[in-house]
């Protein structure tokens, strides 16, 4: 369902029961993909003060998490992270179920391939981080408006890259269309819809409180500031404020009363455009569905953002 649209500055008191994983319910925040974290597959990113920003919101403190410290470039990482790393593992279990099933064999080889369609920072990060897990090969689908710095960027790094279509919807039939004609070997790796992405985004929340534990012992949250393009950044923040309100007692008193606000880019706002047909008290999900993506940042938007949200 929308929370947003029911709460539009939303209370933690209100996230009960929604976007928990397997993994948010079996593991405390420290551990939550803790085999992406122990391959260096993504980073622990500073937490840092904007003075300018604070100044403005006195008396208010502002701080910037600054992913864009990932190697990749982006909070993407995470999510990309704990995703291919968890399709590995599984993927390397199933293959050796199957072979002792047949003949008793140890024998559990075989690449995989992630298919991913993405002109930006996504595709960037399954790259980044797929090329460091052994047996794992990538390909990026990218549309027509993708840069060529950004497409030489995805090659040097490994990638299989294939441009198609007017925008990233188009791309992204073509990578959905190859994982189903593979039928074997192949996994499809959505930008921001897959609920592994969104437990590796909510790593970015364990942090931010680990880190303002530090700065005082009454430090409280008023805020989470959030970009939508898809919704995934969005779906990991509301998981890791719930996994850390009911599984710890301090945190949960930091974050009691905070508020997540969405932030979207004029011209590619489907958040919006869902959460603003869907009236409070609605209880038929209405998901609207763009014409195209209108802004200049052609790479952070999608036409439909996950229903998730």
């Amino acid at each position: 369902n929308m929370l947003m649209k029911r709460f539009p500055l939303l209370t933690v008191g209100i996230i009960a029961k929604t976007l928990m994983t397997a993994d948010s319910l079996s593991s405390s925040s420290g551990g939550v993909a803790k085999d992406a974290r122990s391959q260096g597959l993504f980073q622990t990113t500073p937490l840092v003060e904007s003075l300018p920003l604070s100044k403005l919101c006195a008396p208010h403190r502002v701080y910037l998490k600054l992913d864009l410290l990932q190697q990749s470039g982006s909070f993407k990482d995470r999510g990309m992270a704990h995703l291919c790393a968890t399709t590995q593992k599984v993927y390397t279990a199933n293959r050796q179920r199957e072979a002792d099933g047949v003949n008793g064999s140890s024998d559990a080889d075989g690449r995989i391939k992630v298919i991913s369609s993405s002109g930006g920072n996504a595709g960037l990060a399954v790259t980044t981080v797929a090329r460091k897990i052994p047996q794992m090969d990538v390909s990026v689908v990218v549309p027509e408006t993708t840069k060529q710095l950004v497409i030489d960027k995805l090659r040097s790094l490994g990638a299989d890259v294939t441009v198609h279509g007017a925008n990233w919807n188009s791309a992204d039939e073509l990578a959905r269309r190859w994982v189903d004609e593979a039928k074997e070997g192949a996994v499809y790796v959505s930008p921001y819809d897959n609920p592994l992405l969104w437990t590796g985004h909510s790593t970015i929340v364990d942090e931010v409180l680990d880190q303002l534990s530090e700065t005082s012992n009454d430090a409280k949250v008023g805020a989470i500031l959030a970009s939508v393009g898809g919704g995934g950044l969005l779906c990991g923040v509301l998981e890791g404020i719930e996994r850390n309100y009911f599984s710890d007692e301090s945190k949960a008193r930091m974050i009691r009363g905070s508020k997540v606000v969405a932030c979207e880019t004029e011209g590619a706002s489907s958040f919006a455009a869902s959460f603003n047909a869907n009236p409070v008290g609605n209880n038929d999900l209405t998901m609207v569905r763009l014409e195209s993506i209108d802004s200049v940042a052609t790479s952070l938007g999608a036409l439909e953002v996950t229903p998730a949200v």
